[in-house]
């Protein structure tokens, strides 16, 4: 069957701002990591080095085929302190966009991938309610950075991102298999200062949305409800919360099953990925049309990989998620694009063990080494290759 995704497709890989660039000493994410008696494997110190290296990090992208990069613009080196605006970190991002354009590549921005100022963390967070006004403040300040974009997503995973917030708090105990209830408040804030984000995106005139992460939930017989029960304020409300976007994006690496007592980790016999993730390939195009279903919109697959170290399983494993999703276009589900997660091997918040990436790089020079998985998708991207080789 010859390669049926729509032209134009977007093609690229994506990463975020913290778990590559180093040394966000800002962020609250750099505060946990190097606070006395943390329980993180280890701290991002200088990640992959590519707040100076994304220039090196573009043009492996772009020689490789691929000719969009998702990255994301950190809030907490661009507002260190709440009002002041650094003129020397929005010439950064600048400086990247203009790489990307340099190398023929389109750049895709994200506004928040889970890190936030530390002021802003220390203050509250997303759940004061201060907290949509402040994030728009930001917002605004990076409208310029934006107009070379092809899509922008607000805040990277909301649903994760407020299920964090609650196990930062300590205060829930979990049975094995099962995720935290995302904190209500922060729900709320999130959505508020997503809908605004979209007003004053919408002004530059780029297509605007975010990215969710549905967990690919699936029920044993008479489990129906408990799922709907379980997944709506894990995913669904969230998903309800892009209609009248641009687009979705959706970002999914493997399933959960759902009992009559509630979620269960993966089966003991199945294969496993670094995380600890069942291997399952389907499940980014069974979130892409679940995407589709709720909100209406076309679908981007803002991220989609494997944590592993056997780099031949990352090509299976992607050629796998990407015949899925050719059957759902097929099926008549309009897709934009397809995003992997993650072109650098990064910091996986908590350790860099979990190595998602399509390019490798050493830990104490920082010289990058391309992955055949990185040529492969390239190749796949211009054509060249077939999901059916």
């Amino acid at each position: 069957m010859p390669l049926t995704f729509p032209d134009p497709f977007v093609w690229g890989a994506a990463t975020a701002a913290h778990q590559i660039e180093g040394n966000n000493v800002n962020s609250d994410w750099w505060a946990r990591e190097v606070a006395p008696g943390s329980t993180l494997a280890e701290p991002s110190r200088d990640a992959a080095d590519s707040y100076h290296r994304y220039a090196d990090d573009i043009r492996l992208l772009a020689e490789s085929g691929l000719t969009s990069y998702r990255f994301s613009i950190e809030w907490a080196r661009i507002e260190p302190a709440e009002g002041m605006f650094s003129l020397a970190e929005l010439d950064h991002y600048r400086r990247v966009v203009q790489c990307c354009l340099d190398h023929g590549v389109t750049p895709l921005i994200t506004l928040h991938h889970f890190t936030s100022p530390r002021w802003f963390a220390e203050d509250g967070g997303w759940t004061d309610p201060r907290s949509v006004e402040r994030f728009s403040r930001y917002v605004e300040r990076v409208l310029p950075l934006l107009d070379a974009a092809s899509h922008v997503f607000t805040i990277n995973e909301p649903n994760i991102l407020a299920m964090m917030i609650t196990a930062a708090k300590g205060e829930e105990q979990l049975q094995a298999g099962t995720m935290h209830a995302p904190d209500p408040v922060a729900t709320q804030h999130l959505i508020a200062a997503h809908r605004r984000a979209v007003e004053l995106v919408r002004t530059v005139g780029v297509p605007v949305g975010w990215p969710v992460a549905p967990q690919q939930f699936f029920a044993d017989p008479g489990a129906e409800e408990v799922l709907r029960e379980y997944a709506y304020p894990r995913e669904t409300v969230f998903l309800e919360a892009a209609r009248g976007d641009d687009f979705i994006g959706v970002q999914a690496y493997t399933r959960t099953r759902i009992t009559v007592d509630g979620p269960l980790p993966a089966p003991d016999d199945a294969e496993k990925t670094l995380t600890g993730w069942e291997y399952y390939p389907p499940a980014i195009a069974e979130a892409a049309r679940l995407g589709h279903e709720i909100t209406g919109l076309p679908v981007l697959v803002s991220e989609n990989g494997i944590a592993t170290a056997d780099d031949a399983r990352r090509i299976d494993y992607t050629r796998g998620a990407l015949r899925a999703l050719r059957a759902e276009v097929e099926a008549g589900l309009p897709l934009i694009g397809y995003l992997h997660w993650s072109l650098l091997d990064n910091y996986e918040w908590g350790s860099f063990a979990p190595t998602f990436g399509l390019v490798a790089w050493d830990p104490e020079t920082f010289e990058r080494t391309p992955k055949p998985s990185l040529g492969w998708l390239g190749a796949v991207a211009r054509g060249e290759i077939s999901l059916d080789d």
